[in-house]
């Protein structure tokens, strides 16, 4: 079973890229939602996911500040930045980040999860 983090301050969002993933995907999927990534951060060590996706602008912590914080050594989880920024900078500050994967744009696309999952 896969294990798919989702961190975003967005119900809907995540809500739309959980039934995206889980209708694409044929491996069963377990799913932990956080709307805060203070509370992902002190979570995700237990959790072991294989498959991460941040939202960088959210309050409190940002999705920055998650891979700031975020210790690779504990985890080999796959990180994609899933955002609706489109700034270039963005993009070119998350390519600095050795455990992301990629940057995507809101809202996930068929495209993007059979390339991620595949």
């Amino acid at each position: 079973m896969l294990t798919i983090v989702l961190i975003d301050d967005d119900p809907i969002s995540t809500f739309v890229t959980e039934k995206l993933i889980t209708k694409n995907v044929k491996e069963p999927c377990q799913f932990f939602k956080y709307q805060s990534a203070k509370v992902a951060l002190n979570e995700i060590y237990d959790i072991r996911p294989n498959y991460l996706f941040l939202d960088l602008n959210m309050p409190e912590m940002t999705g920055w500040d998650f891979l700031d914080h975020f210790d690779s050594q504990k985890n080999e989880a796959e990180i994609y930045i899933l955002s609706s920024s489109v700034d270039e900078r963005d993009i070119s500050k998350a390519s600095k980040y050795q455990v992301v994967k990629d940057y995507l744009s809101k809202p996930l696309i068929k495209k993007y999860i059979k390339n991620i999952f595949n």
